[in-house]
């Protein structure tokens, strides 16, 4: 893959499109219109991340980074956790991405709205709909990501391409149909008080600003990924960044009515719809769908390459199945196989009850921040002991590859701190301790507010305590079914440890 479609990569995982139609209503609902003001917050901290993450991208161009990450700034223990948190997280967000279809596809035809007639996907009927059409999307990026590396690239190219002129599109129209000034961003309005309003509405940003990392997750198929993937990653959070908040401005300003509800309950769809009318409204919904289910597609990948980074240092069960590169694509097939199908199962969770969209979309988002934590924490200890390097020749070569040639490149400059080009690789220099200290102290924040069991955001309607403390419990299960599976892996004599790097010959 090229530049662009390194680019793509991180830009389709965050998606501005699809999350924010999917958590606009959410947000406002209980931030009220002050809730754009949490989208600036989460960017600047996430940049502070994807700025840490950047200078790791050029120094270990590995599949599965978060774990290859981990792993070598801690212990192949500490690591193993992270990238099982982090491949777990990626498989729930798979399942929200591909519930979002229901937000969008209904309100474009109603023929969509397979049972019940409630699109709303808090309703019974919306949320079995949800459901249903969810699997069918998944069934669709698992058969794209079984084809190859290159009918992929082009999907998520396209449909990149599409969602960002769709995205300026829609903001030229809102913002050009305001019905109030930007001063009503100084109002909560919503439930509870302003310090707990904003806290919960900041979930609608937290959710749309994750993912920036798929670009290092795919450095192996990448060309010059240690001068590409750093570059990428920032831009794509960036960008992303920029254009979901203007989104969120332009429908806050755009939208008939501040106070009938609506806002609350049917989101940027009921903006679009009311106020640029039907026709046109519908086609850029449908610029929004297309979004969503490329958006699910490079969700699916990212999480799919995770799966067989482990599985390839032999960490996980099944491993030599999952880390089998078909002959034909070069892409490792049982992981995605994998992930389409523990999504799919997530997803039929809908059908129990309306609660669970909300309870997957922010478990997910905790599990993610989570990860993060633990590679910007273990980064801030070596930066702290002095003995955070930047990469040395035993540090950031690469322990294989996917099968694609282009993974031999990535060892271009190894240990002599030069990328492809011979240029420096991207590094904080001075400043690379304070947004380590910031980035850590952000994400620690940040996963104890998604993580927190506020009965009025997860149980509502009372009478599922499952469901208020369903990211807590989901976490705790991931841990200790870890847990359990190393130390049955321990009991049978076996050690889940990273293989030590090595040139590939080519390379040397």
């Amino acid at each position: 893959m090229g530049r662009y479609a390194s680019f793509a990569a991180g830009f389709s995982f965050i998606s501005v499109l699809t999350t924010v139609f999917q958590f606009f209503a959410f947000g406002f609902s209980f931030g009220g219109a002050a809730f754009f003001w949490t989208w600036p917050a989460v960017l600047l901290g996430q940049l502070l991340v994807a700025a840490c993450f950047a200078e790791l991208a050029a120094r270990y161009p590995l599949s599965g980074a978060i774990y290859q990450w981990s792993t070598r700034l801690s212990t192949p223990s500490f690591g193993w956790f992270t990238g099982w948190i982090m491949v777990i997280g990626q498989m729930v967000v798979v399942a929200a991405a591909a519930l979002a279809l229901q937000v969008v596809l209904p309100a474009i035809w109603s023929g969509f709205q397979l049972v019940g007639d409630d699109p709303a996907p808090t309703s019974a009927s919306g949320a079995a709909n949800a459901a249903l059409l969810a699997v069918v999307l998944l069934v669709l990026t698992t058969v794209v990501n079984l084809l190859d590396n290159r009918v992929m690239s082009v999907v998520n190219r396209v449909g990149v391409t599409a969602e960002i002129i769709g995205a300026a599109l829609i903001i030229v129209l809102l913002l050009t149909h305001t019905e109030r000034g930007p001063g009503v961003t100084l109002h909560t309005g919503g439930q509870g008080g302003a310090i707990t309003a904003l806290l919960v509405g900041s979930f609608a940003a937290a959710y749309v600003l994750i993912g920036f990392d798929s670009a290092g997750e795919l450095s192996e198929e990448t060309r010059a990924p240690r001068r590409t993937a750093p570059r990428t990653i920032l831009l794509a959070l960036a960008s992303a960044g920029v254009l979901g908040g203007l989104l969120v401005l332009g429908g806050v300003l755009a939208a008939p009515s501040l106070t009938d509800g609506r806002l609350g309950t049917e989101g940027l769809s009921y903006v679009l719809t009311s106020t640029l009318g039907d026709g046109v409204g519908r086609l850029l919904l449908a610029d929004v769908a297309l979004a969503v289910a490329v958006a699910t597609l490079a969700i699916q990948t990212s999480g799919s390459r995770m799966l067989f980074s482990m599985a390839r240092d032999g960490v996980l069960p099944a491993a030599g199945r999952l880390a089998k590169v078909s002959p034909r694509t070069g892409m490792p097939t049982g992981p995605a196989l994998v992930v389409g199908a523990a999504a799919a199962v997530l997803c039929l969770l809908n059908l129990a009850s309306p609660e669970a969209f909300l309870a997957i979309g922010t478990t997910c988002i905790a599990m993610l921040y989570l990860a993060y934590l633990m590679v910007t924490g273990p980064m801030l200890v070596r930066r702290l002991r002095g003995t955070y390097t930047g990469g040395s020749t035993a540090d950031t070569a690469s322990t294989g590859n996917t099968g694609n040639t282009s993974a031999t490149a990535s060892t271009a400059g190894t240990g002599t701190g030069l990328d492809e080009t011979g240029r420096p690789l991207f590094s904080l220099g001075r400043w690379g301790l304070p947004v380590n200290v910031l980035a850590c102290l952000y994400g620690a924040a940040m996963t104890v507010n998604l993580a927190w069991p506020r009965a009025a955001v997860y149980d509502p309607a009372g009478g599922h305590w499952y469901f208020q403390w369903f990211t807590v419990l989901f976490l705790l299960a991931t841990i200790g079914v870890g847990a359990l599976w190393r130390a049955w892996r321990a009991h049978r004599g076996h050690t889940a440890t990273v293989p030590a790097p090595a040139l590939p010959e080519s390379a040397r």
